[in-house]
């Protein structure tokens, strides 16, 4: 078989509202997404395993708030008077600046200003705030008093769910069978998900078949990062 090179293409994925499904393990972190207003000392930590929906729970919240996006490693060269001044702050992957200490001290310092403004600060995380590791004291204080939202690992229904978003974020329209398919037998985790749907898009592509399940079984039989 005459095989075409996978181009890694750009891949949009879909963050409205409307595209983010709603089940019984996401379902209590949604909530508290939406009640946003009520969030006690006005800053919530949303904590959920890699490619879980946390970017897109961020977004969502940033269109009900009006709230500005960044990075946490970005922190250090961001104008953070300007950030705070929109009055609503999402701070991604706040658990991955423990032990840079001007992260953590831009961090403490956003966190400041927001409290005395009356602002939202949002942040997401792996682990709960105690497992971050941090170096600043006041920061790890402030941190763990915010409440927590978790997003936990999927069911059936969410993983089914999750598998047709990523591969409709590659504008791919897949069958039944297959998301049946891989629902049965692939690791059960979010980063899994997005890992088999993007070697079994490297598939198609370079065998020039369509994603049907005897090209999944291939794909999971070689492990998602398998030689094409």
């Amino acid at each position: 078989m005459v095989r075409q090179l996978a181009l890694e293409l750009p891949v949009r994925p879909a963050r409205g509202r409307a595209a983010f499904f709603v089940a019984p393990p996401n379902a209590l972190a949604v909530q508290q997404i939406d009640a946003w207003r009520d969030w006690p000392a006005r800053k919530l930590v949303l904590i959920g395993p890699e490619a879980s929906g946390k970017t897109h729970l961020v977004h969502v919240w940033a269109d009900l708030a009006s709230a500005e996006v960044i990075h946490a490693r970005d922190l250090p060269q961001a104008e953070l008077p300007a950030l705070a001044a929109a009055g609503a702050v999402a701070v991604e992957d706040a658990d991955r600046i423990a032990g840079r200490r001007q992260a953590e001290d831009a961090l403490f310092h956003l966190h400041n200003l927001l409290a005395a403004e009356g602002g939202t600060l949002l942040m997401t995380a792996r682990r709960a705030p105690r497992d971050w590791g941090l170096c600043l004291p006041d920061l790890a204080s402030r941190v763990q008093a915010a409440a927590t939202a978790h997003l936990e690992p999927p069911d059936d229904t969410l993983l089914a769910a999750v598998l047709v978003k990523l591969f409709a974020d590659r504008q791919i329209a897949v069958s039944p069978d297959l998301i049946g398919y891989l629902v049965d037998r692939m690791e059960r985790s979010f980063a899994a998900a997005a890992e088999t749907v993007a070697a079994i898009d490297r598939e198609a592509l370079a065998s020039r078949r369509k994603p049907a399940p005897r090209l999944a079984r291939e794909v999971l039989d070689n492990g998602p990062g398998g030689d094409d």
